[in-house]
């Protein structure tokens, strides 16, 4: 039977949504989704601590991190090489999402087996898509995989297909708040499937920094605030902590869920901006709220 480890929070979900959660033998410490991903052992960890820490003291903690040439994250060598994997799971898209550079490589290299290592590092929905197919590849689960990406194209293109005939609503997409990033990679598609526009998007590209003056001029209707890495509570706290920008609403979202990681909740992501965006054309079918509109 293949065993994955899957050192990213994306690579989990995409393991369980075609079929092959029952083939992982260990996560890193941020595979939380599904529940029962929790209870596989945990093969790394954070090496810096940034709990309590303002969104400015871990963009400071992080830079100073990088630029020491020290890693981010620490790989339990010990107990992966007990797991014995097959299949890794990991990326090379950012040094903050997951372990990347020297400290997984060098954990790979030293294994006894040679696992097959999946690099999923996608930049834009299709490549989010071809993830999939090839987590589907290497868990034998092909015909899931297909089926999977099949039904999110179609939810997507409902969306499209619902807002196609209305005014776009004008977004700013707020990747972090201080210092404030824009929507970067796939975000900026998900925002235009939805029937939104954020000129200070990057499609297909980093996030990267801007001001408050970037935002005051893309003349907002709506600013999302999805912090990367946090979800619903912590993003509603930022968000309330922002200036005021006239004649925008404000809404925190479920970053982690639905928009910094990129897996099979992607279409789901496209339906909660068309809500958010369009509510008179496009209903949210779920039984939870994953979003507050910011007072």
């Amino acid at each position: 039977m293949t065993r994955i480890v899957s050192f990213l929070p994306a690579g989990t979900e995409i393991a369980y949504a075609v079929g092959a959660g029952d083939l992982l033998v260990g996560r890193s410490h941020e595979c939380d989704y599904p529940p029962e991903a929790k209870a596989l052992p945990v093969v790394s960890r954070p090496s810096l601590t940034l709990d309590g820490l303002s969104q400015a003291d871990v963009d400071r903690a992080v830079a100073d991190r990088l630029r020491s040439g020290d890693g981010l994250y620490e790989v339990d060598e010990v107990l992966l090489r007990r797991l014995a994997p097959d299949v890794v799971l990991t990326q090379d898209l950012c040094q903050v999402c997951a372990p990347s550079g020297t400290e997984l490589t060098r954990a790979l290299t030293e294994l006894p087996s040679k696992p097959h290592v999946l690099w999923l590092t996608p930049q834009t929905i299709a490549d989010i898509e071809e993830n999939i197919l090839d987590v589907g590849i290497a868990t034998q689960r092909t015909e899931a995989a297909v089926s999977l990406v099949a039904h999110n194209r179609g939810r997507m293109t409902a969306v499209q297909a619902a807002t196609a005939d209305v005014p776009q609503r004008r977004v700013v997409f707020l990747e972090w708040t201080d210092p404030l990033f824009c929507a970067g990679h796939w975000v900026p598609e998900m925002i235009s499937l939805a029937g939104g526009h954020d000129p200070l998007g990057k499609t297909g590209a980093d996030s990267g920094r801007m001001t408050w003056d970037d935002v005051l001029g893309a003349e907002p209707e709506m600013i999302i605030v999805a912090p990367c890495g946090f979800g619903l509570a912590r993003a509603a706290e930022l968000a309330r902590a922002m200036p005021s920008v006239r004649g925008a609403t404000v809404y925190a979202v479920d970053a982690n869920a639905y928009f910094a990681r990129p897996g099979p909740r992607v279409a789901e992501g496209v339906e909660l901006l068309a809500h958010l965006f369009h509510p008179a054309r496009c209903a949210w079918a779920q039984d939870h709220q994953p979003w507050l509109q910011i007072a």
